[in-house]
């Protein structure tokens, strides 16, 4: 199993109108088939600037790997991670 999050900034001002639009935009990614678990978090510590989480699962890597190139992944990225994303930080990990 893969467990990948991802914590992150939008761009936009806190309950905004766009701030909802982004994230009502991501619940496209429970389309994808390999997507496990999906869950939207808000940040509720002060350690650091980040105001929102994804967590999401995968069975095996080959479930991660078909994520990263699913044509919805690569288009929801393209059309709103990228504008829409002031800073985020990354981490996929695997139980021990």
């Amino acid at each position: 199993m893969i467990r990948h999050t991802v914590a992150f900034r939008l761009k936009h001002a806190e309950g905004s109108a766009e701030e909802k639009a982004f994230l009502d935009a991501a619940l496209i990614l429970t389309t994808i088939p390999s997507v496990r678990n999906f869950e939207q978090l808000r940040q509720t510590s002060r350690k650091n600037s980040f105001a929102f989480g994804f967590s999401m699962e995968f069975e095996n890597q080959a479930g991660y790997d078909a994520y990263n190139e699913h044509p919805v992944h690569t288009a929801f990225v393209r059309d709103h991670w990228v504008p829409e994303v002031e800073e985020f930080i990354e981490i996929d990990h695997t139980p021990l």
